[in-house]
């Protein structure tokens, strides 16, 4: 591959630069007329349609009846989330005047009012697919999810006592009065809106009593397989908490406050502090949505809405349980008749022990014969990635290692070899991304784990999340020294490496290790390097060399030669990049894209997009890995790496995406993507007018369903 140039100055700006021409192609403009807001899907409807496919999984009666139930519990953490951090900041919009339109045209007013119109009848959909199927299905298994009110009086005692002992001791009732002010409610934390009458005075008192996140959320009878929801258990024995009081009625309810944190990053001196400062502040944020019980009378309604200023548009009355995310623990009950069959990675080929030793290969030797793919998880992340680092750690010949990281577990056997290579010695750098959403407290604990270790911990750069995947070892060989490198689609975490999708390459080629400690030395440094040999890095390089990638394919097209592109991410919402491909689509180039969540890129439109076509696989595994094919008039060239097609990826953060240039794993990249190509069972097709059908095999045909056959084929090989 063509060297791909950057300029980096020596403040770090590494703000991307629009002129700059890649590959021996120049980066022309997009032609005028392509920037249509009819052109797009918007950002917000297009999540929420990926999150209703996520639905369908607990819809689809061909799914395992308890992954039914994590799949409802998905679709509602997903809510969660996209209420936290879109619909925060879609809100905060409206709230502050900003008045520019989405790529579509939508100004905040309308997107909120579409994102509501989208997701009730899902949330309907929800709960009627829980009450009215999944609960029956269950009762037949043996599994029962009661009401409290349901109960034999035998029953009941057994959970008063559960009260008694586990329950009561935990709880405070909060008072609402002129001497009690409204209680601080935490964001995410269900509660029961309670209403008692003094018999002295016959006045009405108003109080809040928050059920404990820190207890099951449904709680067991002695037989192990009927289960109570906390909130009734509460319910049925508020006497116990208002002594000597009537209690008239009480409703659930739940609120999601803005939890998108605000860092003023060119203003802060201690990027550690102010993460943690405004870790303090999320806790009170504004409120963006309250969910309750229908059948919680207007009265109560109006006056949680006036407590929290809510309008009425942000209120979601549920026929049914709230936090639903309660439902994964389910997946715990001892029943593998009613779960996915278990699934076992096996170890790479090349990474397994010689029949004839028992003494393992060490991992650099293995390299050194050759680059090596693994692909989670079907491939073992113990076995690959774990053991790099692990050897890594007690190889007396290894020097350094380098590595970033972005999420991990506390626990992990990657934060334990960093921490045992700095205690053997070694010089040991890891770069750590605090901004990592939702996982920044995480983070912050296990940074200084690190840094109590000896290791050198630096916390990411101002106005840049550092997303890549790279870890990097230089060791001692003879008289010299060689590097390793590690680039991966996901992060570092040996829990998300059994249920997400990703790639990782292994190589010691001395141009990318090159390019590796390059960034490296920009990351934790200060560096005028300008120039990455083979890598492309975002926010420099990764956006214009993606688009000279394209434009090549245009120019194939345009001499009237095959061309042809693949593209597999997560997400394709960048404006530019979808305008380039509407250019390739115009100028005859074939288009496969494989995106799993949002796409805004709309496919089969005459004249615009009529040659892309657009798939979404949605399964027991979270699709992540992200990659990049390019025909080349027969020269074919595969990419992997850490970005999608978004703008905070390309312009927001470092990524980074490699070549592979080995014939062998470009063929096992080619696998990967028939595979996904011809899927008819977990493929979902986009339609010009933005909704998504779900392929379906004809009759006779073989089922094809992408996890499958990865898990079949990975079993399978010699």
């Amino acid at each position: 591959m063509t060297s791909h140039p950057k300029e980096i100055d020596p403040s770090l700006d590494l703000s991307p630069e629009v002129s700059t021409g890649h590959l021996g192609i120049p980066t022309t403009p997009i032609k005028e007329g392509y920037a249509l807001p009819d052109h797009y899907f918007n950002r917000e409807l297009s999540w929420i349609e990926f999150n209703a496919r996520v639905l369908h999984e607990a819809l689809d009666a061909r799914t395992p009846l308890l992954e039914r139930l994590k799949f409802l519990a998905i679709f509602e953490t997903n809510l969660d989330e996209f209420f936290m951090v879109r619909v925060a900041v879609i809100r905060r919009q409206l709230e502050t005047g900003v008045l520019a339109l989405t790529p579509d045209g939508l100004t905040p007013q309308q997107q909120l009012r579409q994102i509501s119109q989208h997701l009730r009848p899902l949330i309907q959909k929800m709960h009627h697919c829980f009450r009215q199927d999944i609960l029956p299905k269950l009762a037949e298994q043996g599994i029962h999810i009661r009401d409290f009110s349901d109960l034999a009086e035998s029953e009941r005692q057994e959970l008063r006592d559960y009260f008694e002992s586990r329950v009561f001791p935990v709880l405070t009732p909060l008072a609402v009065d002129p001497g009690h002010p409204f209680p601080y409610i935490s964001n995410l934390s269900l509660s029961l809106a309670v209403v008692v009458r003094d018999p002295e005075t016959g006045r009405e008192h108003f109080a809040r009593v928050k059920v404990p996140s820190t207890l099951p959320r449904f709680v067991p009878l002695q037989d192990g397989l009927s289960f109570v929801p906390l909130e009734q258990v509460i319910a049925h024995n508020l006497e116990s908490l208002f002594i000597g009081m009537e209690v008239l009625e009480y409703y659930p309810f739940r609120i999601t406050r803005d939890a998108d944190l605000e860092i003023q990053e060119d203003e802060a001196d201690d990027l550690l502090s102010a993460i943690q400062e405004e870790l303090r502040k999320r806790r009170f944020g504004s409120v963006v949505r309250m969910e309750i019980a229908s059948h919680m009378p207007m009265a109560i309604r109006q006056r949680l809405c006036e407590e929290m200023r809510l309008d009425g548009d942000s209120v979601y009355a549920v026929d049914g349980l709230l936090n639903m995310g309660g439902l994964m623990a389910f997946m715990n009950l001892d029943r593998p008749d009613l779960k996915d069959s278990p699934w076992g990675p096996v170890t790479p080929v090349r990474l397994r022990t010689p029949s004839v030793s028992d003494d393992p290969v060490d991992i650099f030797s293995i390299i050194r014969e050759g680059d090596l793919l693994v692909h989670h998880p079907y491939d073992s992340f113990s076995a690959s990635v774990e053991r790099f680092l692990e050897e890594a750690a007690n190889d007396p010949q290894v020097l350094t290692i380098k590595q970033t990281l972005y999420r991990t577990s506390g626990d992990s056997p990657v934060v334990g070899s960093l921490i045992q290579a700095a205690e053997n010695g070694k010089q040991v750098a890891a770069l750590v991304e605090l901004k990592a959403r939702f996982d920044e407290e995480n983070n912050i604990l296990w940074a200084k784990k690190l840094e109590k270790a000896g290791v050198h911990v630096a916390y990411g750069l101002p106005g840049l999340k550092i997303h890549c995947k790279l870890a990097l070892v230089v060791r001692q060989e003879g008289g010299s020294l060689r590097r390793y490198l590690h680039i991966g689609t996901g992060n570092y975490n040996p829990k998300t490496a059994r249920i997400y999708t990703d790639l990782g390459l292994f190589t010691c080629d001395e141009t990318l290790c090159h390019d590796a400690t390059d960034l490296f030395n920009l990351l934790t440094g200060y560096s005028r390097q300008r120039q990455f040999r083979k890598l492309l890095v975002a926010p420099r390089t990764l956006r214009q060399g993606m688009e000279a990638l394209i434009r090549r394919e245009i120019r194939h097209a345009q001499a009237g030669k095959t061309a042809r592109i693949i593209v597999k991410v997560n997400s394709l919402v960048d404006p530019q990049m979808i305008q380039v491909l509407y250019e390739a689509s115009q100028a005859g180039v074939e288009i496969d894209l494989i995106v799993r969540g949002m796409c805004c890129l709309k496919p089969g439109i005459p004249g615009l997009s009529e040659h892309i076509r657009v798939i979404s696989i949605i399964g027991r595994f979270l699709e992540h890995s992200r990659i990049f094919y390019f025909y080349n008039d027969g020269q074919e060239e595969y990419l992997m790496g850490s970005a999608d097609y978004m703008t905070r990826n390309l312009d927001r953060r470092v990524e980074v995406v490699t070549p592979v240039e080995d014939p062998l794993l470009q063929q096992e990249l080619k696998a990967i993507l028939d595979i996904c190509l011809s899927d008819n069972r977990q493929a979902w097709e986009l339609r010009p007018d933005g909704s998504y059908v779900q392929r379906q095999p004809r009759p006779g045909e073989e089922v094809r369903a992408t996890h499958q056959r990865l898990m079949e084929r990975s079993a399978g090989r010699i």
